[in-house]
């Protein structure tokens, strides 16, 4: 790309896409309970909230997010309509849902196009949601641009048959604790990680502790010579 590359946008306001501009709150699951977790011992189990992400975003984006989905879409060539998914613009932030099978290409151009110069990323992060079928698994990725002053969000779903996602150690190698950490809690395997194993929990443990279906469990705790049940044993309020 050239230095002349235009990465303003194109002439959309500056407060971004109007309410209009975007599909239907996509809906994820519904929460019953203060905690989202069956026999919820604080009382309020009665609760019913909905758990909502928004929608793809039509263009124009708004401030400086068209121009970087365009030097990406011209970089990625006739791969773009598969390797992105859909552009979220929500609260000022810029999401792109990416193909899992494009990932790693999407991060090299991401980090080495002086156009877009994401030259940090810091970190991943999963998140489960276990009533969004066939991608119940979502890896997270936040990039900074150090050179543009800029930030945007990767995101590639999988599901929990197949919770595959390339590792970008290769791109960006602070990720590589980062990648143990959401393998050791979430199960998304990240091939080609030079060392994917458990970072947190112990190499026997089973199953992975921060998705949503993992039971509460615990160890009683001895506190001033009272004993206090494990999370899953404790009083019930109806």
């Amino acid at each position: 790309m050239s230095d002349s590359q235009d990465l303003t946008g194109t002439g959309a306001p500056q407060g971004g896409p109007q309410p209009g501009d975007r599909d239907q709150i996509t809906l994820i699951n519904v929460r019953q309970g203060s905690f989202g977790a069956l026999g919820d011992t604080s009382g309020f189990d009665g609760l019913t909230k909905p758990v909502q992400m928004p929608g793809a975003s039509e263009r124009p984006y708004g401030e400086w997010f068209d121009g970087v989905v365009d030097v990406l879409e011209e970089l990625l060539g006739d791969k773009a309509a598969e390797a992105i998914q859909h552009v979220v613009v929500d609260r000022g932030e810029l999401t792109l849902h990416i193909a899992r099978e494009h990932l790693l290409e999407v991060a090299q151009h991401l980090r080495d196009d002086q156009d877009l110069r994401f030259e940090m990323c810091l970190g991943v992060s999963g998140v489960h949601y276990p009533a969004d079928a066939g991608r119940e698994l979502h890896a997270v990725y936040p990039m900074q641009s150090i050179t543009h002053n800029r930030r945007l969000r990767l995101e590639v779903a999988v599901s929990e048959e197949d919770p595959h996602v390339p590792s970008i150690v290769s791109v960006y190698p602070m990720n590589n604790w980062h990648e143990r950490e959401t393998w050791d809690f979430f199960g998304i395997v990240f091939d080609g990680h030079p060392s994917l194993a458990r970072i947190e929990m112990p190499d026997d443990w089973v199953g992975h502790p921060q998705r949503k279906d993992y039971p509460l469990g615990g160890i009683p705790v001895e506190y001033k010579g009272a004993e206090i049940p494990s999370p899953d044993n404790r009083r019930q309020y109806r």
